[in-house]
């Protein structure tokens, strides 16, 4: 190729991406509950970045005397509303909820970021090199998979403590063998494919082929993975804060929340009905986004 060809062909490289973004963004439009599941993610994050501008009450203080288990759109003596009522302990409700919000997002976010490196790099060398390397790999994965989740947590929880960080910790470790079970199946077809051994015949060594040709083709399945299990990842994080070994108390979960509302759901119906609606509608938010992106990113599919 001369140069005048080459300079050609890396200029039209920028144009050609344009062109797939603007291919892929079209398609993404055409699909209705993935942009309703993306509006709804987007109002979640937004809802939990700018909780102390949304909520007007701090989410700790308490009033047991005045505003215990005030019902929704009570109105305190200074006339200030509770519009999703108060707890047992006189929190304001709707305050709980926002905030809730955020150790939600921060941890289904960092596990997937942690658990879906692991599982990208093990299903990389995994599905290329194979052989002795590959079932090393995939044996450790079986004995992940035939670990329960709930004792590896009950015990990692138990030394080190429950807080957010071992939570993260927890569930990005103990999460990876999907991402890597994934991406190995797309490698081992990728690295058949004649652009790979062109590649390989042109003196490219195993980890260039790795980088440029064979994980951004790989890519794509593992982020529709990612954000599938992220809405798992959060669904994970509210069932431990409602067993007791989640964040802490007074820091407000959603199944920190849930788990003190069962006691009064005869009582004071909303103390679990919203936190639990809140779960609902982000998990149902990030998963028609995910099916969305999946059918949006899958050259087979037809819009």
């Amino acid at each position: 190729m001369s140069v005048d060809a080459r300079a050609i062909a890396l200029a039209d490289e920028p144009r050609a991406e344009r062109a797939e973004w603007l291919v892929f963004l079209r398609r993404l439009s055409t699909r209705r509950t993935a942009l309703f599941g993306l509006a709804v993610v987007v109002l979640v994050v937004i809802t939990a970045v700018a909780a102390p501008v949304l909520s007007p009450f701090d989410p700790i203080e308490q009033d047991l005397g005045d505003l215990r288990l005030k019902a929704p759109g009570f109105r305190d003596a200074a006339g200030r509303l509770h519009p999703l009522g108060t707890d047992h302990l006189g929190r304001d409700l709707l305050a709980r909820v926002i905030y809730g919000a955020r150790p939600a997002l921060m941890v289904g976010f960092a596990a997937v970021v942690i658990s879906g490196v692991i599982g990208m790099m093990t299903g990389l060398v995994s599905g290329y090199f194979g052989g002795r390397v590959d079932d090393v790999l995939m044996r450790l994965a079986d004995i992940q998979l035939a670990f329960p989740f709930i004792l590896l947590a009950i015990a990692v929880i138990g030394v080190l403590g429950p807080s957010l960080k071992t939570i993260i910790a927890v569930i990005g470790v103990s999460s990876w063998v999907v991402y890597a079970r994934i991406v190995r199946s797309a490698v081992l077809s990728l690295r058949e494919r004649e652009f790979v051994q062109a590649a390989l015949a042109l003196g490219s060594g195993d980890g260039r082929v790795l980088i440029r040709h064979i994980l951004p083709n790989a890519l794509t399945p593992w982020l529709v993975v990612a954000t599938l299990d992220m809405a798992r990842v959060i669904v994970i994080e509210s069932a431990l804060s409602f067993l007791g070994l989640g964040v802490q108390p007074p820091t407000p979960t959603w199944g920190g929340m849930l788990a003190d509302g069962r006691v009064y759901i005869s009582t004071a119906w909303w103390l679990a009905t919203f936190p639990g609606l809140a779960i609902l509608v982000t998990v149902l938010g990030i998963n028609l986004f995910g099916d969305g992106l999946r059918d949006t990113l899958d050259p087979r599919l037809k819009v």
